[in-house]
């Protein structure tokens, strides 16, 4: 039994004509000799009636100043993909082949029990197995799991995967199931040289590496979840990504000895990030590593990504999605560190040139323990990373010169820079996004890239 997986995205989903396209993707794939398992995420985008952006908002609007509750968020928004399976098992049906739909818990999909961002532990598809050899075809709902906790409770409790995870469920069971490979349906080519919103020429890569196509959706590219990518490298599972409603071949992910000898790969950007800058210099230097790490464990305890984190000698600095602002900043302003210095006692965080309410009112009490170590906080809204890829030559001499250079021709500062093995990243102000883009994958000559 040759087992290939087949996911579609929103846009696959939106309509019964594009059903109907996805459909007979699988159909395809069936007269060609595969026994197909679909994945499915939920139906269109936001502003369509179950798509998981609605979902979440029939509760928020309910009264927006009280936040819902994890648990119960995770079941609204988990119906999205619930009514996309049974939709689309019965569009199979209608084309004369036999479909069953599953939930993720149905499909063998456990989680810990992280509500909203859950990781899968295991996979036990016993039902998928079954339902293959019957002759059917598995519709599984994307992005969820259940997680059982240690009491053994009846039914145990129903779990997302986070954004894009969809991707990541299809890439786990194409390992669990040892699937020949792994399609990914959007509604895109493939993967592009940059976003065609701003590049519309910008061609589609034949083929890149998993550990480039995770760097390029870490970074802020949408066509692959970096989870089912790095699912797909550790257990050598041949993945694709293709165009529901056209014949391009796609975009193949292969190992690192069988991508493509180029030096670059692609400009990617991310949406809107908030960046914070802390100084410590009224902090002793003895003690400014430690209160940099407790600012970090706060944030990783409270589910925050970081992006072009920097260090100096006399502060640090990050950057956080526009969404987690609000969380930031609450934990942040008047946040309170003990030093255990004779000369600063305590390590008082202010956010902005002017203290808050709040933080003046915490301040006054604190100064009874003695002197304060003020850390202040500044911080600018509206801003964007924008990377270049390329595994090759990110590391060649002057490349980040030219970045630079290219930027400053056409007036885009920059605010901050970052640089990983795979990629060189700046942060620059969100509208000169698309600018900033375009310019990148000019200088670097992308459009002939494939």
């Amino acid at each position: 039994m040759k087992v290939k997986v087949l996911k579609f995205g929103g846009t696959s989903m939106a309509t019964p004509e594009a059903r109907r396209q996805a459909a007979y993707r699988v159909v395809s794939s069936k007269d060609q000799g595969f026994s197909p398992l679909v994945v499915v995420s939920a139906i269109g985008r936001k502003g369509a009636p179950y798509a998981t952006d609605t979902l979440m908002g029939l509760l928020k609007e309910i009264d927006p100043t009280v936040e819902p509750d994890p648990r119960e968020m995770d079941l609204m928004i988990a119906c999205g993909e619930i009514f996309s399976s049974v939709i689309f098992a019965h569009t199979l049906k209608t084309l004369g082949h036999s479909a069953q739909a599953f939930r993720g818990g149905q499909a063998g999909i456990r989680t810990d029990g992280v509500f909203g961002n859950a990781r899968i532990l295991s996979i036990h598809p016993v039902s998928l197995r079954r339902s293959l050899m019957e002759g059917h075809i598995p519709v599984v709902c994307g992005f969820q799991g259940i997680y059982v906790p240690g009491d053994g409770s009846p039914g145990g409790e129903l779990t997302t995967l986070g954004r894009g995870g969809s991707d990541t469920t299809a890439a786990a069971l194409g390992a669990a199931l040892r699937a020949h490979s792994v399609e990914i349906f959007t509604d895109v080519d493939g993967v592009k040289t940059a976003d065609p919103d701003f590049v519309p020429q910008a061609p589609t890569l034949r083929k890149v590496s998993y550990a480039e196509v995770a760097e390029i959706a870490h970074l802020g590219a949408k066509v692959l979840h970096p989870r089912a990518a790095e699912i797909a490298m550790k257990y050598s599972i041949p993945l694709w990504v293709k165009n529901t409603f056209g014949d391009d071949e796609g975009t193949e992910i292969v190992a690192d000895t069988e991508k493509p000898d180029r030096r670059f790969s692609g400009v990617t950007h991310t949406g809107k990030l908030v960046m914070f800058e802390f100084s410590l210099s009224e902090v002793p230097v003895e003690c400014r590593r430690s209160v940099e790490a407790h600012v970090y464990g706060v944030l990783a305890e409270n589910g925050i990504s970081l992006f072009m984190i920097n260090h100096s000698a006399s502060g640090f600095g990050f950057s956080v999605p526009r969404s987690q602002f609000p969380v930031v900043s609450s934990l942040l302003d008047g946040f309170v560190l003990p030093l255990g210095d004779p000369d600063r006692s305590v390590a008082f965080f202010q956010l902005g040139d002017q203290p808050s309410p709040e933080a003046r009112a915490q301040a006054r009490v604190l100064g009874s323990l003695g002197p304060l170590a003020s850390v202040g906080i500044r911080m600018m809204e509206g801003c964007t990373m924008v990377s270049l890829i390329g595994e090759e030559g990110v590391r060649a001499p002057g490349i980040f010169l030219k970045i630079l250079e290219t930027l400053d021709s056409i007036q885009v500062p920059v605010l901050q820079t970052a640089d990983s093995d795979l990629s060189l990243s700046v942060l620059v102000p969100e509208s000169e996004t698309a600018r900033a883009v375009r310019a990148l994958h000019e200088a670097f000559d992308l459009e002939e890239v494939r």
